[in-house]
C-alpha cells in the first residue's frame, strides 16, 4: 500500500495470493499404516477423485492398427449424484490399498437373500471399510495459492512496474520505505529485475570513468611535462558536468546508460577546448608575452575554433534531441547530455581555465626577459 503511493508507480502486482481457500489433510499414520495405507496412498486416492489419476499413475494404450497411442486417466464423476458435492462426500471417499485388490467394501447387486440379517457385501475378500474420514482428519484453511523458490530459498514476489523512465528515483524511494519497515530479522528483501541491471551499468560506468581520468591524466602529463597543466585543462569537465545537470531536468529526461555514454564523449571534447588556450597561452609565453596577456590573447585566438568545434557538434545533436525518427528516443538522454554540457563548458572554460591560468602562472616572468637580464648585467 506504501509503494503504490510513491510518485511514478504503475502497477503493483504479487502473484502468490496468501489467503486462498484450501483443505488441509492430516493423515492418522497409526490407524492408516493398520489398514496397509500410507500417506502417499492416500494423496493418490484424493488426487484421483477430485482430479484423475493421469499425475499419480499415468497408462496408456496403444492402438494396434492405427499405432496410435491413448492416454488411460480415471476420474469420478464430476456432475450428478456420484459426484462429489459436500465435505460429508470428501470423507466418504473409499480408499484403495495397492496391496490388496479391494480395501472398500460395499453392498452387492444382488438383492438380500430372504431371511438374511444383513446385506451382502462385495469386498474381495475383506469385511470392512476404509474411507477417507477414517484415516484423515479433513480441515479447512487459508494457504498460498502457489510457493515459490529462488536460489533454494523460498521466496514472494513483488512486481512493481514504473510508469516513467525514471527507474532510479522509484528505486530510492522503495528502499526509504524497506528501511523504515520492521522487518523480521528472517526475512531478507533483494530488489531484482531492470534494478540489477541498473546498478550494474552504473559501477561499469563509474569504474569506465574512472580509468578514462587516469588515462587522460597521464597523457597530457607526458604531454605537456607538467603536473599543473593537466588539472587546469580538467577544469573544463566539471563545468560540463553543470549543463548536463541542468538540461536533464528541464527536458525530462533521466540519468541513464545512454546519458552517462553523453558525459563520456562530453569529456573528451571539452578537454579539447581547454587544451587550445592552455597550450597557446605558453607558446606566447615563449614568444616574451606575460602570462595575462597570454592568456588573454590564447582566448580570443582561440575563441572562433572552441565556437566552430562546439557549435557543429551541438547542432548536429539537435535532430536526435528532438526525437525525430522511429527509435530516437533511445539515443535521446545522450544527445541532451551532449548539448547541455557543452554548452556549458564553452561559456564557462573561457572563463574558469584562464582564470585559473593566472593563479598558478600570473607571477611568472616572461621567458625572453629572463634570458636577456644577463646580457644587460654584463
Amino acid at each position: 500500500a506504501r509503494i503504490r503511493e510513491v510518485h511514478g508507480v504503475g502497477q503493483i502486482y504479487i502473484p502468490q495470493d496468501m489467503d486462498y481457500p484450501a483443505l488441509r489433510l492430516d493423515v492418522d499414520r497409526v490407524h492408516a499404516g493398520e489398514m496397509g495405507l500410507t500417506q502417499k496412498d492416500v494423496v493418490d486416492n484424493v488426487i484421483t477423485a477430485l482430479n484423475s489419476n493421469y499425475m499419480i499413475a499415468p497408462n496408456y494404450w496403444v492402438d494396434r492398427k492405427t499405432g496410435n497411442d491413448y492416454y488411460l486417466t480415471v476420474q469420478y464423476f464430476e456432475h450428478g449424484e456420484p459426484a462429489i458435492h459436500n465435505m460429508t462426500d470428501l470423507g466418504q471417499l473409499p480408499l484403495r490399498d495397492p496391496n490388496q485388490t479391494v480395501v472398500n467394501c460395499g453392498p452387492a447387486a444382488q438383492p438380500p437373500q430372504p431371511g438374511a440379517s444383513h446385506t451382502p457385501w462385495a469386498c474381495g475378500g475383506k469385511d470392512d471399510t476404509t474411507v477417507l474420514k477414517n484415516v484423515v482428519d479433513v480441515q479447512q484453511v487459508m494457504t498460498p495459492t502457489e510457493i515459490d523458490h529462488y536460489q533454494i530459498q523460498r521466496v514472494i514476489d513483488l512486481y512493481v512496474t514504473p510508469k516513467t523512465e525514471d527507474l532510479g528515483r522509484v528505486t530510492d524511494s522503495i528502499r526509504n520505505i524497506l528501511v523504515k519497515e520492521k522487518i523480521p530479522s528472517n526475512v531478507r528483501v533483494s530488489l531484482r529485475g531492470m534494478v540489477q541491471g541498473m546498478e550494474a551499468s552504473f559501477k561499469s560506468f563509474a569504474l569506465g570513468f574512472t580509468i578514462s581520468f587516469i588515462l587522460l591524466f597521464l597523457i597530457l602529463t607526458a604531454q605537456f611535462k607538467s603536473f599543473i597543466d593537466p588539472f587546469l585543462i580538467m577544469l573544463a569537465i566539471p563545468m560540463g558536468f553543470v549543463g548536463v545537470l541542468i538540461i536533464l531536468p528541464l527536458t525530462h529526461s533521466t540519468l541513464n546508460v545512454m546519458s552517462l555514454m553523453g558525459v563520456l564523449m562530453l569529456i573528451g571534447i571539452a578537454d579539447s577546448n581547454s587544451i587550445l588556450i592552455v597550450d597557446f597561452a605558453h607558446n606566447l609565453e615563449r614568444q616574451g608575452l606575460s602570462p595575462a596577456d597570454a592568456v588573454v590573447t590564447a582566448c580570443r585566438v582561440r575563441l572562433r575554433p572552441i565556437l566552430m568545434t562546439s557549435l557543429a557538434t551541438i547542432i548536429g545533436m539537435i535532430p536526435m534531441a528532438l526525437r525525430l525518427g522511429t527509435g530516437a528516443e533511445q539515443y535521446t538522454p545522450m544527445a541532451r547530455a551532449i548539448i547541455g554540457g557543452l554548452t556549458s563548458s564553452v561559456v564557462l572554460t573561457v572563463f574558469i581555465v584562464p582564470a585559473a591560468y593566472l593563479l598558478v602562472y600570473g607571477k611568472r616572468k616572461p621567458e625572453s626577459a629572463t634570458a636577456e637580464s644577463p646580457t644587460t648585467a654584463n
